[in-house]
């Protein structure tokens, strides 16, 4: 960026009052509802500046490019992300199964709530690369794979299937929170809810059987060539 250019993002910005890390707010906000419009690849930094009116040289001062700005948004969209879920958790109580029903609802509900946020943490394969090694992202599974220890610890049956049941929360819940978005369900709402319910008990039978070592219903599937 040339010294014309860094120029006229001072100046934009003291035309529109924004001073120190008042800009680079105004941009999360932006890109953040940008991304709520349109998704994460539907837009650019420049449509960013312009939503908030500043050139478009101005973002390069905080963000080195469109993936940074976006990977920042997501990594606030995770420390939310978990809060809301933290508090869903409750410590496991009354019991870790009843936890983990709240906290799949709580999952949709910021989808709901959020979905700028949520499709910047989940909506860019990039994303998850330029988020740090100990990221609320990271934050996120980890806590996700607390509650599937805790689930089969109240069967009494082994953990090393934990990993495994977490993926597949994630996955199911992940897929219904995109249908959701999509506007799949209509007016009807309370489907995913209820979906995403039957769909996660019927991944925790499953997991109990085979850490408890009971045949299951369904054939193995076959391997992927």
């Amino acid at each position: 960026m040339g010294a014309e250019g860094s120029f006229c993002g001072r100046r934009a910005e003291k035309g529109r009052g924004y001073h120190h890390g008042g800009l680079r707010l105004a941009l999360l906000a932006a890109a953040r509802a940008l991304i709520s419009e349109r998704g994460p690849a539907g837009f650019t930094l420049a449509e960013a500046a312009k939503r908030v009116g500043v050139t478009g040289a101005a973002p390069y001062r905080h963000f080195a490019d469109r993936g940074a700005l976006i990977a920042e948004l997501a990594q606030q969209g995770f420390e939310h992300f978990n809060e809301e879920l933290g508090r869903a958790w409750n410590g496991g109580q009354p019991d870790a199964v009843a936890a983990l029903r709240r906290r799949g609802a709580a999952y949709l509900a910021f989808a709901s709530a959020e979905p700028g946020l949520y499709r910047a943490m989940f909506g860019d394969a990039g994303t998850p690369a330029r988020l740090k090694g100990d990221s609320a992202g990271q934050k996120a599974f980890d806590d996700l794979l607390r509650t599937t220890v805790a689930v089969l610890r109240q069967f009494h049956a082994p953990e090393q299937g934990a990993r495994t049941l977490a993926l597949q929360i994630w996955a199911t819940t992940h897929g219904v929170a995109e249908l959701m978005l999509a506007g799949h369900f209509g007016d009807k709402p309370d489907q995913a809810p209820a979906l995403l319910d039957e769909s996660v008990g019927a991944l925790i039978e499953a997991a109990v059987r085979k850490a408890l070592g009971v045949p299951p219903i369904m054939p193995p599937s076959s391997p992927v060539a």
